[in-house]
C-alpha cells in the first residue's frame, strides 16, 4: 500500500490520495490500497518515496537526540526526511544521548544482526575529548583490554592519542558506556564524544548534524562483505 511508506496518519493520507496528490508509475492513483511492488515509482505530493525491499540509511547524529524508535523526548527518527520514511525502521545500535557522529538506520533486520552481533566484533571509532591530559601508558592499558575490580573487562582497543586531552578510539565491541567507562577506570571524565567510523564507513563531512542521506550501493557491499576481526 502507498500509505506504508508515509509519515502521516492514514486517514490524511487516504484523503489526500483522493484528492490526487499520489502517483504510481508515473500516473496519479487515487487507490489506497493500490499494489506497490519493490522498486516501483511512487511519489507523494510531489516527492519521491523509497520503495526498495531495504533502506539504508547513514545519520550524523546530533547531541541530545535519543538512539530509539519512540521516547518522551526527540528521537533519530525524528530527524529522518519524510521521504525516507517507512514502518519498521530502527537505529542499528546506540549512541548515547549526548553522543554525535555516524549511526545507521534501516529497516533489515538480519544486516543490523551481522553488525551487532558480539561474534563479529565490528570496528568502530570514536573521537575523544576528555577533562585532563592523558597519560601515556594509557595506549599500552587499552591494548590489554581494560579490567575492573568487580570482574568486568573490555576487549583490546586502540588508543591513539592526539592532543594532550583528546585522543581517539577504536573498539570492537559495543558495550553500554564503553567509552565512558574505560576511561574513567583511569580517573579521566569524557567531555565529548563523536563516533566517526563505524565497520569502516566514515561519518560523510559534508553532512552537517542531524542530516542523513542514503548508502550508496559501493558502502552498503562494503559493509557486507567485509571481514570482520579483532582489534
Amino acid at each position: 500500500m502507498i500509505s506504508d511508506n508515509l509519515p502521516l496518519s492514514r486517514s490524511l493520507i487516504k484523503k489526500k490520495i483522493f484528492q490526487g496528490c499520489a502517483k504510481l508509475g508515473g500516473a496519479v492513483c487515487k487507490d489506497p490500497s493500490a499494489a506497490v511492488d519493490f522498486g516501483d515509482e511512487v511519489t507523494f505530493e510531489g516527492v519521491k518515496i523509497n520503495t526498495d525491499r531495504f533502506i539504508y540509511i547513514l545519520l550524523n547524529k546530533p547531541k541530545g537526540v535519543v538512539c530509539a524508535t519512540r521516547d518522551n523526548g526527540k528521537t533519530v527518527m525524528d530527524l529522518l526526511p519524510p521521504e525516507f520514511y517507512r514502518k519498521g525502521l530502527f537505529p542499528v545500535g546506540r549512541l548515547d544521548k549526548d553522543t554525535t557522529g555516524i549511526l545507521l538506520i534501516t529497516d533489515d533486520g538480519d544486516f543490523a544482526h551481522r553488525l551487532l552481533s558480539p561474534k563479529n566484533h565490528v570496528n568502530k571509532t570514536y573521537e575523544v575529548t576528555l577533562d585532563k591530559s592523558i597519560p601515556k601508558y594509557l595506549t599500552d592499558e587499552f591494548l590489554r583490554g581494560v579490567s575492573f575490580s568487580d570482574g568486568r573487562r573490555f576487549m583490546p582497543a586502540k588508543l591513539e592519542i592526539t592532543g594532550e586531552t583528546s585522543a581517539r578510539v577504536t573498539i570492537c565491541e559495543g558495550k553500554y558506556h564503553q567509552i565512558k567507562l574505560m576511561f574513567a577506570r583511569y580517573g579521566l571524565t569524557v567531555t565529548q564524544l563523536k563516533r566517526t567510523v563505524f565497520g569502516g564507513l566514515k561519518l560523510d563531512k559534508n553532512l552537517q548534524e542531524g542530516q542523513s542521506r542514503l548508502l550508496t550501493n559501493c558502502e552498503l557491499k562494503s559493509l557486507e562483505n567485509q571481514k570482520f576481526h579483532n582489534i
